[in-house]
């Protein structure tokens, strides 16, 4: 299994390639060389930052268009985490109205939840969708870490993971080869190393 994580400069590569590594991924690859992500089983799309300078980044490296060939032509699986989440959503509201990969229907906003303090940081309940892959293994409401300002929204079926922080946001998604999660799996202990376990497995 090979599995190369997406280096477009904004990533926090360090702990995802660790997490892999202890569950047993035998090549974890940190690249944003198109011969590299092409050789990859799955891929995996971090981020920590801002969304326009992200896909600014993106754009600049030529990956919008390498990963829209790889993961909605060629239906490799990949799964976005926290600002890699995000930025497979259509757009984000960020400093500005910005576009993003559009591999998802959904938008990304920010919280508007006063008199709650954000970002959202720390751990916080996820309530698995049913048929789910992410969660196999795990409680209908598991706990998982955070550290975000804005979320994602989206009125299509794509079988979201729910948490609630002043008001209801999509914590996670999985259609098809695709999935998402705003909570870094990477520190969140073992439920998130399950959920990292079953993408490998799963998809």
């Amino acid at each position: 299994m090979k599995i190369v994580i997406v280096d477009y400069g904004m990533g926090n590569i360090h702990s995802i390639t660790s997490a892999l590594k202890y569950i047993g991924v035998q090549e974890v690859v940190v690249s944003h060389k198109s011969e590299d992500l092409q050789s990859a089983d799955k891929l995996l799309l971090p981020g920590v930052g801002a969304f326009n300078q992200a896909m600014i980044n993106i754009q600049k490296l030529e990956l919008d268009t390498v990963l829209k060939n790889l993961v909605l032509i060629e239906k490799k699986p990949i799964l976005g985490i926290c600002l890699g989440m995000q930025l497979l959503c259509e757009s984000s509201d960020e400093d500005g109205l910005h576009s993003g990969l559009g591999f998802i229907k959904g938008d990304v906003r920010k919280f508007d939840i006063s008199p709650l303090s954000v970002p959202h940081v720390g751990f916080n309940q996820v309530k698995a969708p049913a048929n789910s892959r992410l969660y196999t293994g795990l409680e209908e409401l598991s706990d998982f870490y955070f550290t975000h300002s804005f979320r994602m929204q989206s009125g299509s079926p794509i079988n979201a993971g729910i948490c609630e922080y002043g008001q209801e946001f999509i914590a996670s998604f999985e259609l098809d080869n695709i999935a998402g999660t705003q909570f870094h799996p990477e520190l969140s202990q073992t439920n998130g190393l399950k959920v990292l376990e079953n993408f490998v497995k799963s998809f």
